[in-house]
């Protein structure tokens, strides 16, 4: 059984559309921060942001990071059809800014102390696609 199949009547997965042109300049190396320059709803500049801030050693910009991409996902997640519960599959591309947005915020957050909000947003990252935290290195 996929995510995307339901048998329970949940609601269905969401995919997120794709983004080519800020795809393309992730792959290719372009730095994150131009990348959220030209594109600043996507998310996975953001996540990328939020991750190297954490490989520094600075908690509260990737923080402060990760809560955007992760803010900027939910837009998107909800102009998709979302309707704030249901999976959404770690193995669609669009979905992997959002999901990694997310996780750098469970990371973020439990550096700087803040144990609920690791917590939840651990919980919504299991919620979202059982497979993610292992994906993501918070299993």
């Amino acid at each position: 059984m996929t995510l995307q199949e339901n048998l329970f009547g949940g609601p269905p997965a969401t995919q997120l559309p794709d983004r080519p042109e800020p795809q393309a300049a992730m792959a290719s190396g372009t730095e994150p921060a131009k990348v959220v320059t030209q594109w600043p709803d996507f998310s996975e500049g953001w996540a990328a942001l939020a991750e190297l801030a954490l490989t520094e050693n600075n908690p509260v910009a990737a923080y402060a990071y990760a809560r955007t991409g992760y803010h900027r996902g939910l837009d998107q997640l909800r102009r998709a059809g979302w309707k704030g519960h249901g999976p959404i599959p770690w193995s669609h591309r669009p979905n992997q800014g959002f999901l990694r947005a997310l996780a750098a915020l469970a990371r973020a957050a439990e550096a700087i102390g803040e144990t609920e909000e690791h917590a939840r947003c651990a919980q919504f990252l299991a919620d979202s696609d059982p497979e993610a935290p292992a994906q993501l290195g918070l299993a």
